[in-house]
Protein backbone atom coordinates (compact mmCIF):
# COMPACT_ATOMS: atom_id res chain seq x y z
CA UNK A 1 0.00 0.00 0.00
CA UNK A 2 3.09 2.40 0.16
CA UNK A 3 3.33 2.89 -3.78
CA UNK A 4 -0.60 3.62 -3.16
CA UNK A 5 0.19 6.21 -0.76
CA UNK A 6 2.70 7.91 -2.57
CA UNK A 7 1.06 7.81 -5.55
CA UNK A 8 -1.91 9.58 -4.03
CA UNK A 9 0.60 11.69 -2.08
CA UNK A 10 2.07 12.83 -5.43
CA UNK A 11 -1.28 13.49 -7.35
CA UNK A 12 -3.35 15.52 -4.59
CA UNK A 13 -3.05 18.85 -6.29
CA UNK A 14 -3.82 16.79 -9.50
CA UNK A 15 -6.80 15.55 -8.45
CA UNK A 16 -8.44 19.16 -6.79
CA UNK A 17 -7.66 20.90 -10.11
CA UNK A 18 -9.83 18.41 -11.28
CA UNK A 19 -12.68 18.44 -9.11
CA UNK A 20 -12.38 21.88 -9.28
CA UNK A 21 -13.29 21.62 -13.14
CA UNK A 22 -15.96 19.17 -12.91
CA UNK A 23 -17.54 21.88 -9.70
CA UNK A 24 -17.79 24.43 -12.46
CA UNK A 25 -20.07 22.72 -14.41
CA UNK A 26 -23.46 23.49 -13.12
CA UNK A 27 -25.28 20.29 -13.16
CA UNK A 28 -28.39 21.49 -12.00
CA UNK A 29 -31.13 18.88 -12.81
CA UNK A 30 -34.11 20.39 -11.79
CA UNK A 31 -33.96 23.19 -13.47
CA UNK A 32 -34.56 22.57 -17.62
CA UNK A 33 -31.72 25.26 -18.17
CA UNK A 34 -29.21 23.90 -17.11
CA UNK A 35 -29.62 20.69 -19.29
CA UNK A 36 -26.66 21.02 -21.41
CA UNK A 37 -24.77 21.34 -18.32
CA UNK A 38 -25.83 18.20 -16.95
CA UNK A 39 -24.74 16.22 -20.35
CA UNK A 40 -21.35 18.11 -20.43
CA UNK A 41 -21.18 16.78 -16.59
CA UNK A 42 -21.64 13.00 -17.69
CA UNK A 43 -19.41 13.50 -20.71
CA UNK A 44 -16.36 15.05 -17.94
CA UNK A 45 -17.18 11.53 -15.98
CA UNK A 46 -16.61 9.35 -19.47
CA UNK A 47 -13.02 11.33 -20.24
CA UNK A 48 -12.50 10.74 -16.08
CA UNK A 49 -13.14 6.99 -15.89
CA UNK A 50 -11.57 6.23 -19.22
CA UNK A 51 -8.28 7.71 -18.10
CA UNK A 52 -7.88 6.40 -15.09
CA UNK A 53 -8.11 2.97 -16.38
CA UNK A 54 -11.82 1.53 -16.64
CA UNK A 55 -13.36 -0.70 -19.70
CA UNK A 56 -16.41 -0.38 -21.57
CA UNK A 57 -16.64 3.20 -20.65
CA UNK A 58 -20.48 4.57 -21.83
CA UNK A 59 -22.78 7.07 -21.58
CA UNK A 60 -25.65 5.30 -20.88
CA UNK A 61 -29.44 7.49 -22.14
CA UNK A 62 -32.40 7.22 -20.09
CA UNK A 63 -35.68 9.15 -20.59
CA UNK A 64 -34.09 11.34 -18.56
CA UNK A 65 -30.20 12.35 -18.43
CA UNK A 66 -28.11 9.66 -18.63
CA UNK A 67 -26.24 7.21 -16.85
CA UNK A 68 -22.41 6.83 -17.12
CA UNK A 69 -21.01 3.21 -16.47
CA UNK A 70 -17.56 2.10 -16.64
CA UNK A 71 -15.67 -1.68 -15.09
CA UNK A 72 -12.95 -3.29 -14.83
CA UNK A 73 -12.83 -6.57 -14.23
CA UNK A 74 -9.04 -8.41 -13.66
CA UNK A 75 -10.94 -11.56 -12.70
CA UNK A 76 -14.32 -12.91 -12.36
CA UNK A 77 -13.75 -14.98 -9.58
CA UNK A 78 -12.90 -12.28 -7.70
CA UNK A 79 -15.48 -10.06 -5.90
CA UNK A 80 -17.06 -6.98 -7.24
CA UNK A 81 -17.80 -3.96 -5.67
CA UNK A 82 -20.83 -1.61 -7.64
CA UNK A 83 -19.73 2.19 -7.11
CA UNK A 84 -22.65 4.41 -7.32
CA UNK A 85 -22.98 8.23 -7.02
CA UNK A 86 -24.46 11.57 -8.87
CA UNK A 87 -22.83 14.19 -10.72
CA UNK A 88 -25.82 16.33 -10.65
CA UNK A 89 -26.74 19.30 -8.28
CA UNK A 90 -29.55 21.09 -6.29
CA UNK A 91 -30.11 24.55 -7.64
CA UNK A 92 -28.30 27.01 -6.14
CA UNK A 93 -30.64 29.86 -5.54
CA UNK A 94 -30.48 32.06 -3.56
CA UNK A 95 -27.49 33.09 -5.04
CA UNK A 96 -27.16 36.46 -3.20
CA UNK A 97 -26.58 34.28 0.16
CA UNK A 98 -23.38 32.83 -1.54
CA UNK A 99 -20.11 34.04 -0.43
CA UNK A 100 -18.87 33.24 -3.54
CA UNK A 101 -20.28 32.07 -6.67
CA UNK A 102 -21.55 28.59 -6.27
CA UNK A 103 -19.84 27.44 -9.57
CA UNK A 104 -16.68 29.19 -8.89
CA UNK A 105 -15.00 27.13 -6.33
CA UNK A 106 -12.84 28.47 -3.84
CA UNK A 107 -10.52 27.17 -0.66
CA UNK A 108 -11.45 29.02 2.60
CA UNK A 109 -10.62 27.47 6.17
CA UNK A 110 -13.32 27.47 8.36
CA UNK A 111 -13.31 26.80 11.75
CA UNK A 112 -14.40 23.04 11.53
CA UNK A 113 -12.00 22.99 8.33
CA UNK A 114 -8.79 24.87 9.50
CA UNK A 115 -7.05 23.29 6.28
CA UNK A 116 -9.44 24.52 4.01
CA UNK A 117 -12.77 23.62 2.17
CA UNK A 118 -13.88 23.83 -1.00
CA UNK A 119 -17.27 25.94 -1.54
CA UNK A 120 -19.10 25.60 -4.65
CA UNK A 121 -22.40 23.91 -5.60
CA UNK A 122 -22.02 19.67 -5.28
CA UNK A 123 -18.60 20.05 -3.39
CA UNK A 124 -19.67 17.44 -0.60
CA UNK A 125 -23.46 16.36 -2.54
CA UNK A 126 -22.15 14.64 -4.54
CA UNK A 127 -19.39 15.67 -6.95
CA UNK A 128 -16.35 15.54 -4.21
CA UNK A 129 -17.62 12.56 -2.85
CA UNK A 130 -17.97 10.37 -5.66
CA UNK A 131 -15.11 11.97 -7.83
CA UNK A 132 -12.83 10.34 -4.52
CA UNK A 133 -13.90 7.02 -6.19
CA UNK A 134 -12.80 7.43 -9.36
CA UNK A 135 -9.63 9.14 -8.22
CA UNK A 136 -8.92 6.20 -5.81
CA UNK A 137 -9.68 3.66 -8.27
CA UNK A 138 -7.10 5.99 -10.38
CA UNK A 139 -4.16 5.06 -8.00
CA UNK A 140 -5.25 1.50 -7.65
CA UNK A 141 -5.05 0.88 -11.40
CA UNK A 142 -1.87 2.86 -11.45
CA UNK A 143 0.18 1.15 -9.15
CA UNK A 144 -1.45 -2.03 -10.00
CA UNK A 145 -2.94 -2.81 -6.65
CA UNK A 146 -6.75 -2.92 -7.88
CA UNK A 147 -7.52 -6.17 -5.59
CA UNK A 148 -11.12 -7.12 -7.57
CA UNK A 149 -13.75 -6.13 -9.84
CA UNK A 150 -15.37 -2.31 -9.78
CA UNK A 151 -18.09 -0.98 -11.66
CA UNK A 152 -19.33 2.52 -11.81
CA UNK A 153 -23.46 3.40 -11.99
CA UNK A 154 -22.78 7.37 -11.89
CA UNK A 155 -26.17 8.67 -12.50
CA UNK A 156 -28.01 12.89 -13.40
CA UNK A 157 -31.07 13.20 -11.72
CA UNK A 158 -30.62 11.76 -8.39
CA UNK A 159 -31.75 15.46 -6.55
CA UNK A 160 -35.16 14.94 -8.81
CA UNK A 161 -36.04 11.39 -7.39
CA UNK A 162 -33.84 9.15 -9.57
CA UNK A 163 -36.72 8.44 -11.82
CA UNK A 164 -35.16 6.35 -15.02
CA UNK A 165 -32.86 4.40 -12.58
CA UNK A 166 -35.14 1.67 -11.46
CA UNK A 167 -35.88 0.86 -14.72
CA UNK A 168 -32.19 0.90 -16.22
CA UNK A 169 -31.18 -1.25 -13.06
CA UNK A 170 -33.91 -3.58 -14.20
CA UNK A 171 -33.15 -3.84 -17.44
CA UNK A 172 -29.47 -4.40 -16.40
CA UNK A 173 -29.53 -6.51 -14.03
CA UNK A 174 -26.43 -9.21 -15.24
CA UNK A 175 -24.14 -5.80 -16.53
CA UNK A 176 -25.00 -4.49 -12.98
CA UNK A 177 -24.21 -7.58 -10.83
CA UNK A 178 -21.76 -7.14 -8.13
CA UNK A 179 -20.89 -8.72 -4.38
CA UNK A 180 -22.16 -5.05 -2.52
CA UNK A 181 -22.97 -1.45 -3.48
CA UNK A 182 -20.63 1.38 -2.25
CA UNK A 183 -21.46 5.03 -2.06
CA UNK A 184 -20.35 7.64 -0.61
CA UNK A 185 -23.29 10.42 -0.09
CA UNK A 186 -22.99 10.66 3.22
CA UNK A 187 -21.30 11.87 6.45
CA UNK A 188 -19.77 11.28 9.63
CA UNK A 189 -20.31 12.39 13.09
CA UNK A 190 -17.24 14.59 12.86
CA UNK A 191 -13.38 14.67 11.68
CA UNK A 192 -12.12 13.25 15.07
CA UNK A 193 -15.13 10.87 15.58
CA UNK A 194 -15.82 8.76 12.45
CA UNK A 195 -18.85 6.91 11.95
CA UNK A 196 -20.63 4.98 9.67
CA UNK A 197 -24.25 5.53 8.36
CA UNK A 198 -25.78 2.21 8.91
CA UNK A 199 -29.44 3.60 8.32
CA UNK A 200 -31.69 6.36 6.26
CA UNK A 201 -35.23 7.39 6.94
CA UNK A 202 -37.62 7.23 3.88
CA UNK A 203 -39.27 9.93 1.70
CA UNK A 204 -42.68 11.06 0.26
CA UNK A 205 -42.75 14.22 -0.94
CA UNK A 206 -45.80 16.03 -2.77
CA UNK A 207 -47.03 19.46 -3.33
CA UNK A 208 -50.75 20.84 -2.30
CA UNK A 209 -52.74 23.02 -4.09
CA UNK A 210 -55.73 25.08 -2.15
CA UNK A 211 -58.07 27.02 -4.62
CA UNK A 212 -60.77 29.70 -3.41
CA UNK A 213 -62.45 32.37 -5.59
CA UNK A 214 -62.03 31.85 -9.78
CA UNK A 215 -59.59 35.05 -9.70
CA UNK A 216 -57.35 37.45 -7.15
CA UNK A 217 -59.82 39.33 -5.37
CA UNK A 218 -59.83 43.33 -3.88
CA UNK A 219 -59.22 42.00 0.26
CA UNK A 220 -61.44 45.66 1.09
CA UNK A 221 -64.45 44.58 -1.23
CA UNK A 222 -64.07 40.69 -0.22
CA UNK A 223 -62.36 40.34 2.76
CA UNK A 224 -64.29 38.46 5.67
CA UNK A 225 -66.88 37.17 2.94
CA UNK A 226 -64.82 34.44 1.18
CA UNK A 227 -62.14 32.20 2.30
CA UNK A 228 -58.54 33.13 1.48
CA UNK A 229 -56.94 30.22 0.59
CA UNK A 230 -53.45 31.42 1.94
CA UNK A 231 -55.50 31.63 5.42
CA UNK A 232 -57.28 27.96 5.23
CA UNK A 233 -53.77 26.29 3.40
CA UNK A 234 -51.58 27.76 6.94
CA UNK A 235 -54.99 26.45 9.36
CA UNK A 236 -55.11 23.21 7.43
CA UNK A 237 -51.09 22.54 8.19
CA UNK A 238 -50.91 24.02 11.40
CA UNK A 239 -53.34 20.96 12.25
CA UNK A 240 -51.18 18.40 10.98
CA UNK A 241 -48.59 18.13 13.92
CA UNK A 242 -50.58 18.47 17.79
CA UNK A 243 -48.75 20.27 20.91
CA UNK A 244 -46.73 17.16 21.69
CA UNK A 245 -44.96 17.47 17.81
CA UNK A 246 -47.06 14.48 17.00
CA UNK A 247 -48.66 13.69 13.47
CA UNK A 248 -52.23 13.77 13.56
CA UNK A 249 -52.64 11.85 10.40
CA UNK A 250 -54.61 8.58 11.02
CA UNK A 251 -52.78 5.42 10.45
CA UNK A 252 -49.18 7.20 10.22
CA UNK A 253 -47.95 5.42 12.87
CA UNK A 254 -49.63 1.85 12.49
CA UNK A 255 -46.14 0.56 11.01
CA UNK A 256 -43.31 2.40 13.03
CA UNK A 257 -41.12 0.39 15.71
CA UNK A 258 -39.97 1.76 18.52
CA UNK A 259 -36.23 1.59 18.65
CA UNK A 260 -34.77 -1.09 21.40
CA UNK A 261 -33.13 -0.15 23.88
CA UNK A 262 -29.90 -1.80 22.49
CA UNK A 263 -29.97 0.63 19.93
CA UNK A 264 -31.03 3.85 22.29
CA UNK A 265 -28.12 2.63 23.65
CA UNK A 266 -26.15 3.25 20.49
CA UNK A 267 -27.39 6.49 19.47
CA UNK A 268 -26.60 7.69 23.15
CA UNK A 269 -22.71 6.89 22.84
CA UNK A 270 -22.50 9.25 20.04
CA UNK A 271 -20.96 12.39 21.41
CA UNK A 272 -23.66 15.39 21.38
CA UNK A 273 -23.56 18.30 22.96
CA UNK A 274 -26.96 20.28 22.58
CA UNK A 275 -25.89 23.76 23.57
CA UNK A 276 -23.00 23.55 20.79
CA UNK A 277 -26.10 22.28 18.42
CA UNK A 278 -28.23 25.31 19.38
CA UNK A 279 -25.56 28.09 18.94
CA UNK A 280 -24.21 26.39 15.68
CA UNK A 281 -27.68 27.17 14.28
CA UNK A 282 -28.34 30.06 15.87
CA UNK A 283 -31.15 28.58 18.05
CA UNK A 284 -32.49 29.38 21.30
CA UNK A 285 -34.05 26.09 21.75
CA UNK A 286 -34.70 23.15 19.99
CA UNK A 287 -38.24 21.72 18.73
CA UNK A 288 -39.83 18.19 17.93
CA UNK A 289 -41.71 14.78 19.07
CA UNK A 290 -41.72 14.42 22.90
CA UNK A 291 -40.06 12.08 24.35
CA UNK A 292 -37.07 11.67 21.98
CA UNK A 293 -33.78 12.92 22.39
CA UNK A 294 -32.83 15.11 19.63
CA UNK A 295 -30.26 12.78 17.58
CA UNK A 296 -33.83 10.55 18.29
CA UNK A 297 -35.47 13.31 16.04
CA UNK A 298 -33.27 13.81 13.45
CA UNK A 299 -32.64 10.10 12.67
CA UNK A 300 -34.87 7.42 13.79
CA UNK A 301 -38.53 9.20 14.05
CA UNK A 302 -40.63 10.41 11.41
CA UNK A 303 -41.36 13.57 9.97
CA UNK A 304 -43.67 16.06 8.27
CA UNK A 305 -42.34 19.45 7.17
CA UNK A 306 -43.40 22.24 5.12
CA UNK A 307 -40.64 23.05 2.33
CA UNK A 308 -42.12 25.70 0.68
CA UNK A 309 -45.32 27.71 0.78
CA UNK A 310 -46.63 30.64 -1.56
CA UNK A 311 -49.31 32.48 -3.32
CA UNK A 312 -50.84 35.87 -3.58
CA UNK A 313 -48.84 39.06 -3.83
CA UNK A 314 -45.26 38.75 -2.77
CA UNK A 315 -43.43 41.75 -4.69
CA UNK A 316 -42.21 44.98 -3.80
CA UNK A 317 -44.74 47.59 -2.18
CA UNK A 318 -48.51 46.92 -1.11
CA UNK A 319 -51.31 44.71 -3.34
CA UNK A 320 -54.43 44.33 -0.89
CA UNK A 321 -55.25 41.01 -2.83
CA UNK A 322 -56.96 37.74 -1.60
CA UNK A 323 -55.50 35.42 -3.55
CA UNK A 324 -56.86 32.32 -5.89
CA UNK A 325 -54.66 29.98 -4.85
CA UNK A 326 -52.30 29.06 -2.59
CA UNK A 327 -49.45 26.51 -2.80
CA UNK A 328 -46.96 23.88 -0.38
CA UNK A 329 -44.48 21.61 -0.59
CA UNK A 330 -44.36 18.99 1.83
CA UNK A 331 -41.65 15.83 2.89
CA UNK A 332 -42.12 13.38 5.27
CA UNK A 333 -39.28 11.36 5.98
CA UNK A 334 -40.00 7.98 7.46
CA UNK A 335 -38.71 5.09 9.21
CA UNK A 336 -38.68 1.54 8.39
CA UNK A 337 -41.87 -0.17 7.86
CA UNK A 338 -43.15 2.82 6.12
CA UNK A 339 -43.84 2.84 2.72
CA UNK A 340 -44.22 6.11 0.31
CA UNK A 341 -46.76 4.92 -1.24
CA UNK A 342 -48.58 4.22 1.66
CA UNK A 343 -47.91 7.18 3.49
CA UNK A 344 -48.29 9.59 0.54
CA UNK A 345 -51.96 7.88 0.37
CA UNK A 346 -52.78 8.54 4.12
CA UNK A 347 -51.90 11.78 3.45
CA UNK A 348 -53.83 12.88 0.70
CA UNK A 349 -57.08 11.18 2.15
CA UNK A 350 -56.66 13.38 5.44
CA UNK A 351 -55.42 16.53 4.05
CA UNK A 352 -58.90 16.16 1.34
CA UNK A 353 -60.81 14.94 4.42
CA UNK A 354 -59.88 18.74 6.62
CA UNK A 355 -60.96 20.82 3.64
CA UNK A 356 -63.52 23.17 4.60
CA UNK A 357 -66.05 24.31 2.61
CA UNK A 358 -65.59 27.85 0.38
CA UNK A 359 -62.05 25.99 -1.20
CA UNK A 360 -60.90 22.77 -2.98
CA UNK A 361 -58.01 20.63 -2.69
CA UNK A 362 -55.11 18.70 -5.13
CA UNK A 363 -52.48 16.56 -3.66
CA UNK A 364 -49.98 16.32 -6.19
CA UNK A 365 -47.00 13.37 -5.37
CA UNK A 366 -43.79 13.75 -6.87
CA UNK A 367 -41.45 11.50 -5.46
CA UNK A 368 -40.23 8.88 -2.81
CA UNK A 369 -38.26 6.60 -1.34
CA UNK A 370 -38.13 3.91 1.06
CA UNK A 371 -35.99 3.69 4.56
CA UNK A 372 -32.82 0.99 4.31
CA UNK A 373 -31.55 -0.64 7.28
CA UNK A 374 -27.67 -2.16 6.72
CA UNK A 375 -26.55 -4.67 8.87
CA UNK A 376 -23.61 -3.90 10.66
CA UNK A 377 -22.40 -7.78 11.07
CA UNK A 378 -21.85 -8.22 7.32
CA UNK A 379 -18.12 -8.46 5.80
CA UNK A 380 -18.98 -5.16 3.65
CA UNK A 381 -19.13 -3.29 6.83
CA UNK A 382 -16.73 -4.71 8.77
CA UNK A 383 -13.98 -4.08 5.57
CA UNK A 384 -15.49 -0.09 5.63
CA UNK A 385 -14.99 -0.56 9.77
CA UNK A 386 -12.08 -1.64 9.40
CA UNK A 387 -10.58 1.04 6.03
CA UNK A 388 -11.71 3.70 8.51
CA UNK A 389 -9.76 2.61 11.35
CA UNK A 390 -6.48 2.73 9.14
CA UNK A 391 -7.10 5.71 7.80
CA UNK A 392 -8.49 7.14 10.82
CA UNK A 393 -6.82 5.92 13.69
CA UNK A 394 -10.35 4.66 15.58
CA UNK A 395 -12.77 2.32 15.01
CA UNK A 396 -16.08 4.60 13.77
CA UNK A 397 -19.30 3.88 15.40
CA UNK A 398 -22.60 2.88 13.20
CA UNK A 399 -25.32 5.96 13.09
CA UNK A 400 -28.55 6.57 11.55
CA UNK A 401 -28.81 9.14 9.62
CA UNK A 402 -31.95 11.43 8.82
CA UNK A 403 -31.38 11.69 5.36
CA UNK A 404 -32.88 9.69 2.11
CA UNK A 405 -31.26 7.90 -0.38
CA UNK A 406 -33.82 6.34 -1.90
CA UNK A 407 -31.66 3.80 -4.34
CA UNK A 408 -30.46 1.84 -1.69
CA UNK A 409 -33.40 -0.28 -1.46
CA UNK A 410 -34.20 -0.33 -4.65
CA UNK A 411 -30.84 -1.85 -5.52
CA UNK A 412 -31.62 -4.42 -2.65
CA UNK A 413 -35.00 -5.10 -4.76
CA UNK A 414 -33.43 -5.53 -7.61
CA UNK A 415 -30.02 -6.26 -7.42
CA UNK A 416 -30.31 -8.62 -4.39
CA UNK A 417 -27.33 -6.86 -2.71
CA UNK A 418 -26.53 -4.37 0.38
CA UNK A 419 -24.86 -1.14 0.20
CA UNK A 420 -22.30 0.37 2.44
CA UNK A 421 -22.44 3.66 2.93
CA UNK A 422 -18.71 5.38 3.01
CA UNK A 423 -19.45 8.93 3.51
CA UNK A 424 -16.70 11.28 4.39
CA UNK A 425 -18.79 15.15 4.38
CA UNK A 426 -19.74 16.33 7.56
CA UNK A 427 -23.49 17.87 9.13
CA UNK A 428 -22.32 21.65 9.19
CA UNK A 429 -21.05 20.90 5.19
CA UNK A 430 -24.01 22.80 4.15
CA UNK A 431 -25.51 20.76 1.50
CA UNK A 432 -28.53 21.32 -0.16
CA UNK A 433 -27.83 25.05 1.04
CA UNK A 434 -25.78 27.87 -0.01
CA UNK A 435 -22.29 28.00 0.58
CA UNK A 436 -21.93 24.47 0.73
CA UNK A 437 -18.75 23.63 1.15
CA UNK A 438 -16.17 20.50 1.63
CA UNK A 439 -13.33 19.73 3.33
CA UNK A 440 -10.17 19.17 1.43
CA UNK A 441 -9.18 17.01 4.26
CA UNK A 442 -12.04 14.93 4.02
CA UNK A 443 -11.58 14.63 0.19
CA UNK A 444 -8.33 13.17 0.46
CA UNK A 445 -9.34 11.19 3.07
CA UNK A 446 -11.42 9.53 1.12
CA UNK A 447 -9.21 8.59 -1.57
CA UNK A 448 -7.11 7.12 1.09
CA UNK A 449 -9.59 5.20 2.68
CA UNK A 450 -11.60 3.87 -0.09
CA UNK A 451 -8.86 1.23 -1.36
CA UNK A 452 -8.20 -0.34 2.44
CA UNK A 453 -12.33 -0.99 2.22
CA UNK A 454 -11.72 -2.51 -1.39
CA UNK A 455 -8.62 -4.67 -0.14
CA UNK A 456 -10.12 -5.93 3.23
CA UNK A 457 -13.66 -6.36 1.74
CA UNK A 458 -11.85 -9.09 -1.18
CA UNK A 459 -9.82 -10.61 1.91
Amino acid sequence: MKNLADYIEANKDKYLQELFAFLRIPSVSANPSYNEDVYEAADFLKNQLESSGADNVEICPTDGFPIVFGEKIIDPSLPTVLVYGHYDVQPAEPFELWTTPPFEPVIRKTEIHPNGAIFARGACDDKGQMFMHIKAFEAMISTQTLPCNVKFLLEGEEEVGSINLGPFVEANRERLKADVVLISDTGMISNDVPSITMGLRGLSYLEVEVTGPNRDLHSGLYGGAVANPINVLCEMIASLKDEQGKINIPGFYNSVEELSDDERKLIQEIPFNLEEYKNALALTDVAGEEGYHTLERAATRPTLDVNGIWGGYTGDGAKTVIPSKAFAKISMRLVPHQTPDEITQLFKDHFESIAPSGVTVAVHPHHGGFPAVTPIDSKAYHAASKAIEMTYGKKPLPVRSGGSIPIVAMFEEKLNIKTVLLGFGLDSDAIHSPNEHYGIFNFYQGIKTIPYFFQYFSE
